[in-house]
């Protein structure tokens, strides 16, 4: 049986997986990475610890193979984070710590663009929203704040293609992660006006062309050497998780969509037609995939299971206590309601609002912890349909993540978007979908109808539906509410 091993540099953990054909795996590690959360909402890597974890955990997946006796894997496909902002020397070495997708350091950037006209314009030429964390207002931070570290970098990526780089000593990007927010995805070409919008056409050279599909690297001495396989390894870098994701998923037909109930709550719908509508709230974006005639309209929000897990903190709880939690307390948590928005950069999908925070309401001497824990749980469900309404789904839907493990937040998931949610029974989705890029590139693309059989349906509860639809009103009524007084309200 040949093999390809993936691996999926997430934000906090480092996962490799080996697959056979049929898209099950055989063999897995992990590892956790530093993520450095410093004052002032910055969150920091360090390439350099990132580079560890992706060695040791190939490495672990590469014995174990080898003591069932399993066979080397034929190539290595790479995923991971996206957005943030990974600056680099043409070594490969990083200029300065990398920038998480999850940093909050340019909300007074998003907050002056939204202002005048900025967001607005760069959502008419390219479709893509912006947030503090993407590399448009983290580019121009820098450049008003460091722009030394600009000058030494020659390349500014993403977390992907700078393991890349330096597995196999070529500067590149997926057209997935170059996606938001200065391309063309219909072209795939940079938009000039794009970067002269933000103010940083000056560092367009520090953007490396998209890579054509199916391109394929090969492991150089010092890849080769980090993580014990062979010299001219085949490697393909990209794309970075959300898509991974979602081929993983089986996600094949256009209005198919994928719910990643992760860090971040990804929602993603696969379309035929990148249309930019000016008129929209400018917020989401549209992300290249393999196919160059069909995309996926992403709306990755801030409010995943971080969410879940602060207020399970704050109840005196863990991941562990969350069914029974759920069980304790009825739908509609008892008039408890919640905005589950706790990121210190706010919110990026379906809106883009660096103001927004998280509130807890409704709470009386007869509300309960768990009443707490149902309220934030809801939230999160209706923010999901509020994004997969945005992106467009009509058809059928699957979910992944680390959320979905939980059987009540599942049913609840299904409950409050009012459809059937297929789970795969296969969890590391998104190492799967990068290795079935992977074999794509090779010339011997799998058969994915297997992928799609190997998962479990989970159907909302019709006795339930009327209280959820109910609740979703409430929870959109509440929103426009405060979305105002935030935008009110916000610093001019």
């Amino acid at each position: 049986m040949s093999i390809v091993l993936g691996v999926d540099v997430g934000t906090s953990v480092t996962k490799a997986v080996a697959f056979g054909r049929d898209g099950r795996s055989l063999a897995a590690a992990s590892r956790p990475s530093r993520l450095n959360r410093l004052p002032g909402g910055r969150v920091e890597q360090d390439l350099e610890d990132v580079l560890r974890t992706v060695g040791e955990v190939v490495r672990e997946v590469s014995a174990a193979l080898a003591a069932k006796g399993r066979a080397a894997p034929v190539a290595l496909a790479l995923t991971g984070q996206g957005d943030g902002l990974w600056l680099r020397d043409a070594a490969g070495r990083a200029v300065r710590p990398p920038i998480s997708w999850m940093d909050g350091r340019a909300n007074d950037t998003v907050t002056r663009w939204g202002e005048d006209g900025t967001i607005r314009e760069l959502y008419r030429l390219t479709g893509s929203g912006v947030f503090p964390g993407c590399h448009a207002p983290l580019l121009r931070w820098l450049a008003d704040h460091e722009p030394e570290a600009l000058a030494r970098a020659e390349v500014a990526g993403y977390c992907v293609d700078a393991v890349a780089q330096r597995l196999t000593g070529v500067i590149g990007v997926d057209a997935s992660d170059a996606s938001m927010p200065f391309l063309d995805v219909t072209t795939r070409a940079y938009v000039p006006e794009a970067l002269e919008a933000c103010g940083i056409a000056e560092y367009a050279r520090l953007l490396p062309s998209p890579a054509a599909p199916d391109t394929v690297r090969r492991l150089d001495k010092a890849g080769a050497e980090l993580l014990g396989l062979a010299v001219g390894l085949p490697v393909t870098a990209g794309p970075y998780d959300l898509p991974a994701c979602a081929i993983g998923s089986g996600v094949e037909e256009v209005g198919d969509g994928l719910l990643i109930v992760g860090t971040t709550l990804a929602s993603q719908v696969l379309t035929d037609s990148a249309r930019i509508d000016p008129a929209a709230d400018p917020a989401g974006m549209w992300l290249c995939v393999p196919d160059r005639d069909r995309w996926l309209r992403g709306m990755p929000a801030m409010v995943g299971t971080a969410a879940l897990e602060w207020v399970l903190e704050f109840a005196g709880a863990t991941t562990a206590d969350l069914d029974a939690l759920l069980a304790q307390s009825p739908p509609g948590a008892r008039g408890v309601t919640a905005l589950p928005f706790l990121s210190d950069a706010g919110e990026r999908a379906p809106f883009v609002e660096p103001a927004a925070r998280g509130r807890l309401d409704g709470l009386t001497l007869a509300a309960t912890r768990a009443d707490a824990v149902r309220a934030v749980c809801e939230a999160v469900a209706y923010a999901a349909r509020h994004c997969l309404e945005a992106a467009g789904l009509t058809a059928s839907l699957a979910a992944c993540g680390g959320g979905t493990r939980s059987a009540a937040w599942a049913q609840l998931f299904a409950d409050a978007l009012g459809r059937p949610v297929r789970i795969p029974d296969e969890p590391e989705v998104g190492a799967r979908g990068a290795v079935a890029v992977a074999w794509r590139a090779l010339g011997d693309p799998v058969d994915a109808t297997q992928w799609r059989a190997d998962s479990r349906t989970v159907v909302p509860d019709a006795d339930r539906a009327e209280a959820y639809e109910r609740g979703y009103a409430d929870y959109r009524a509440r929103l426009a509410r405060t979305l105002a007084e935030w935008r009110a309200t916000a610093p001019v």
